[in-house]
């Protein structure tokens, strides 16, 4: 299902994620449609992290990718029992990244936040934009070789400003957990401008 080119479905079962919930079995869109009247907090943020894994799961990484942002514009404080249970999806994003297989549909990610943390509006701007950065830098990083849009004028930031925007906007102990998961990625090549 989907718009035809987009999400081809793909031939082989992708491998459970290790830092997402098991999702419940026949989960679809409604999930997350239940809360579109509602606080989207600690219950939207699970949920999103579940249907997350479901599409995962069903071989549509790219719609999988696109729930991890909604489950990171949820509006959390840091003292929901879903975030002791499951921190903010920075492992999941660096993790769908890399076990995409070659020729699973997931567009270009580096892009797509590039376009979301520069295009990025209310609610809690500055907070989603500097998650939408982190994540960025986390393609990046994962996938060196998917090239920017040049035709997106935007400022590229290095890791240290997206660092102090997690630090000024993000939630306790966030920096430390995004630096975490970049910590074990492979580095940047010199001269990517990352520092």
């Amino acid at each position: 299902m989907g718009f035809p080119g987009t999400n081809p479905p793909m031939a082989h079962v992708l491998p459970p994620c290790p830092h997402l919930p098991a999702p419940r079995a026949g989960l679809d869109w409604r999930a997350l449609h239940i809360h579109r009247e509602d606080v989207r907090g600690g219950e939207f943020y699970h949920d999103c992290l579940e249907y997350a894994h479901a599409l995962w799961q069903r071989g549509l990484s790219a719609r999988a990718l696109l729930c991890l942002d909604r489950a990171l514009g949820a509006e959390l404080h840091g003292d929901e029992p879903q975030l002791r249970s499951w921190p903010l999806p920075y492992a999941a994003v660096a993790w769908f990244l890399a076990h995409t297989p070659p020729d699973a549909f997931i567009g270009n990610p580096r892009v797509h936040f590039q376009h979301y943390a520069g295009r990025m509006n209310s609610p809690r701007r500055e907070q989603r934009r500097s998650r939408a950065w982190a994540c960025w830098a986390l393609a990046r990083a994962v996938r060196p070789a998917l090239p920017g849009d040049p035709l997106h004028v935007v400022e590229e930031p290095r890791l240290g400003d997206i660092a102090r925007q997690l630090a000024a906007h993000g939630l306790r102990g966030e920096v430390e957990l995004w630096r975490d998961v970049l910590g074990t990625l492979p580095k940047m090549p010199i001269g990517e401008g990352m520092s």
